[in-house]
């Protein structure tokens, strides 16, 4: 009997069905037991599918009706795709107004005017024509591809939800549109602690930008490119580099947002560390990160606390896009195969944001594959984190994390939050605040972590919005609930206080958070902070 065929290229949807004895099953609270783990296509039913060259993804609720919908970055025109609530989706690109014909690299979802509705930024690429390629070819002669300097670049687009399913283009008015810089990867968040949200690009072989609202306009007023003078747009020898994938978190526990970002072979991954004030250095070397990045090119990266010690670890996806010589010499047919990278941060030894590159990091990270997308996201609801891949020429990855299991349950605690907001759009639905930052409380009241609920970051890729906090070595200065049983059950006893910072600047405070669970913290629930 002949094979069946396979189905021909196009964007996929996969169902997570996942199943947990004795728990809920649905990652909210609760959830105990063995977990069965099972990804279901349902792509023909969805409505997802089609054959456009699709590039990247974005997730966020834009319509706030409690359902998570879908922007699908292609070369070409892009599609949004809004979440019918039933399994299905309708492409609504043309009636939102939130279409764009050009090549898209990565997408966006982020309230950047605070305002509760989920704006669009979308990271173009160049000038691109697949009927006009150019003809590009190594020093040898042979065909190759051509470098990002034969093309023009073309403007990003700023688009803002106006509350109403509809978009409006405002990459002119905001200042945004007016750089042309061959932009492949985004990310959002106040990286000058100002209260307003700030826009970070990447470009390649080209000065990345850090769009900056300035303080107190709420998202009213332009945004400025102020990345070079706060040092963020050049490496620390004063060379663009060909930045892809980005993101941006707290690395070295000092409370403000670093970044990170991934380049071609020769240029190193680069740490940005801010200074507290918005500003950056390259961090690079001194962080441990120079020498096992120099020699790769990285794309997708996903910065998560793998071993829950409380401090964020670095994951990278990497493929060449020149030929490999010795590959091309050993006769491999598709030489641009290059091993995935997997830093532990070394804050457990006193040393928060110096790393230490894993090898070997296992089959799942030492096989040499052509990687481009990672995403980093709880599957199965265990409390550590999980990554999915995507590679050029093979299956997607699904890289279960066993943190929890391999070490004990009491080496690795864990604390798992879903930040929403109620809206009426959709009878009360529950939305994820998309920007708000997560603080975990000492008993002082004292900051001890920091983590941001977002979708975005890496390269072409969305995650999940939910944050954790590993509490492998925060756990002794968090604050134990004075009325537990001491002889109770030590997962039952110890409880957390946990600080919310919402989108628009407003602060809660909620109390006697359980550990070894994912809570839904709802804005308004918790102890108001005074303005």
């Amino acid at each position: 009997m002949a094979e069946p065929a396979a189905p021909p290229p196009s964007a996929r949807l996969f169902r997570n069905d996942l199943s947990r004895g004795g728990g809920d099953g649905g990652g909210g609270d609760g959830g105990d037991g063995a977990a069965s783990l099972v990804f279901r296509d349902v792509t023909p039913a969805s409505g997802v599918g089609d054959g456009a060259y699709g590039c990247g993804v974005a997730a966020g609720d834009y319509d706030a009706d409690g359902d998570v919908d879908l922007y699908v970055a292609n070369v070409g025109e892009n599609r949004l795709l809004r979440n019918r609530g039933d399994a299905t989706f309708e492409d609504v690109t043309a009636a939102a107004g939130a279409g764009d014909d050009r090549w898209t690299a990565s997408a966006l979802f982020t309230d950047y005017d605070a305002d509760g509705d989920l704006d669009l930024l979308l990271a173009n690429y160049v000038v691109f024509d697949p009927a006009k390629q150019k003809a590009c070819r190594t020093a040898s002669g042979a065909p190759d591809y051509c470098n990002p300097a034969a093309y023009a670049g073309v403007p990003n687009r700023l688009l803002r939800n106006r509350g109403d399913g509809t978009f409006e283009d405002v990459s002119a008015a905001s200042g945004v549109g007016e750089a042309r810089g061959k932009s492949l990867g985004a990310v959002a968040a106040d990286f000058d602690g100002d209260g307003d949200l700030d826009l970070y690009v990447t470009n390649d072989g080209e000065a990345n930008e850090l769009w900056s609202q300035g303080e107190g306009q709420g998202g009213a007023g332009r945004f400025e490119d102020v990345a070079l003078y706060r040092g963020a747009a050049v490496d620390s020898r004063g060379r663009a580099q060909a930045s892809m994938g980005v993101v941006a978190a707290d690395d070295d526990g000092d409370g403000d947002l670093d970044l990170f970002m991934t380049h071609l072979d020769n240029e190193t991954h680069t740490l940005y560390r801010n200074d507290g004030s918005g500003g950056f250095r390259d961090a690079t070397t001194v962080s441990g990160l120079a020498a096992a990045t120099l020699p790769t090119t990285g794309w997708g990266v996903a910065w998560a606390d793998v071993d829950l010690d409380g401090w964020l670890d670095l994951a990278v996806v990497q493929g060449a896009v020149r030929s490999l010589p010795e590959l091309a010499a050993a006769g491999e047919a598709y030489p641009f195969q290059q091993p995935d990278l997997l830093f532990l941060n070394r804050g457990g030894e006193g040393r928060p944001g110096r790393y230490t590159q894993v090898r070997p990091a296992g089959p799942a990270f030492d096989r040499p594959l052509v990687s481009r997308g990672l995403a980093a996201g709880d599957l199965d609801n265990d409390g550590d984190p999980d990554l999915v891949a995507v590679d050029l020429g093979t299956p997607a990855r699904l890289l279960l994390n066993r943190a929890i299991e391999q070490q004990g349950d009491q080496e690795h605690r864990w604390l798992g939050l879903r930040l929403v907001v109620e809206t009426a759009a959709d009878g009360d639905a529950l939305v994820d605040s998309l920007g708000a930052r997560a603080e975990l409380l000492d008993g002082d009241g004292a900051v001890v972590a920091v983590r941001r609920a977002t979708t975005g970051g890496s390269f072409a890729s969305a995650g999940d919005p939910r944050v954790v906090f590993g509490l492998g070595d925060l756990g002794a200065d968090a604050e134990v609930d004075p009325d537990a049983d001491p002889d109770a059950d030590s997962s039952a006893a110890t409880e957390y206080r946990v600080r919310v910072v919402w989108p628009d600047g407003a602060g809660e405070v909620f109390a006697d958070v359980p550990t070894d669970r994912y809570t839904t913290l709802r804005r308004g629930s918790g102890e108001k902070e005074a303005p």
